[in-house]
């Protein structure tokens, strides 16, 4: 059984950085997609960023240039670093782990990360 624990969240200021971990515990099998999904109150979760297990990367448009995905295969961890925040960037921000090609996977529980104005 896999395993996805989220950490990194907090409250920060407008312009400001944060950097989001996701740790993966049990079997991860090769060729596997990691992402990078949030959800503000009263709004539908939405995709973020994707990095495959070979490091290929997207983004959403809206994070494109501000937000940074990448992963270290050897401890099973993905991270998002998250430069120049702005408070429409307020979420719980969730990962997922999943095959490639396939719609459903693993997800963590969720970190909640604030900005303020």
């Amino acid at each position: 059984q896999v395993q996805l624990v989220e950490s990194g969240g907090g409250l920060v200021q407008a312009g400001g950085s944060l950097r989001l971990s996701c740790a993966a515990s049990g079997s991860i099998f090769g060729g596997n997609v990691m992402e990078w999904y949030r959800q503000a109150p009263g709004k539908q979760r939405e995709w973020v960023a994707t990095i495959t297990s070979f490091g290929s990367t997207n983004y959403a448009d809206s994070v494109k240039g501000r937000f940074t995905i990448s992963r270290d295969n050897g401890k099973k961890t993905m991270y998002l670093q998250m430069n120049s925040l702005k408070p429409e960037d307020t979420a719980v921000y969730y990962c997922k782990l999943r095959s490639i090609g396939a719609t459903s996977g693993y997800w963590g529980q969720g970190t909640q990360v604030t900005v303020s104005s």
